[in-house]
């Protein structure tokens, strides 16, 4: 989220664009949960799926560096719960290994976007 005149909205954010679109996979992945997860495992890996987009939008719109370090670091955070939520749903069988790589790939390289935004944010608040 470094700032650039070319980007007027956290619509122009690649790494929202990805979380956003991670997100709805997510929710489509989910919906072939049993239903006795709904509200359960289906709405954590929900919830932290599009805590990440939202948080990332949310940063972009406050004004200090320091607060959009702080909601950049809390969508890694939620990345962070939705690896453990997809290790679970696979050992629970509720995610095939091919689904389950394919995700956790996915997820891997969002982590790696949002990493590298706080660290370039990070290095402009020291």
């Amino acid at each position: 989220m470094t700032e650039n005149s070319a980007i007027k909205s956290y619509r122009d954010l690649n790494i929202w664009k990805r979380t956003k679109s991670y997100a709805v996979l997510i929710y489509g992945v989910t919906e072939k949960f049993p239903s006795l997860e709904l509200y359960g495992l289906t709405s954590q890996m929900r919830r932290a799926a599009v805590s990440m987009p939202s948080n990332i939008a949310e940063g972009f719109r406050r004004n200090s560096k320091k607060e959009k370090l702080q909601f950049l670091r809390t969508a890694f955070s939620s990345g962070a719960e939705l690896e453990t939520q997809l290790e679970i749903a696979y050992e629970l069988k509720y995610l095939n290994s091919e689904t389950y790589g394919r995700l956790a790939a996915d997820l891997d390289g969002i982590m790696r976007m949002i990493n590298k935004a706080i660290s370039a944010l990070g290095a402009q608040v020291l």
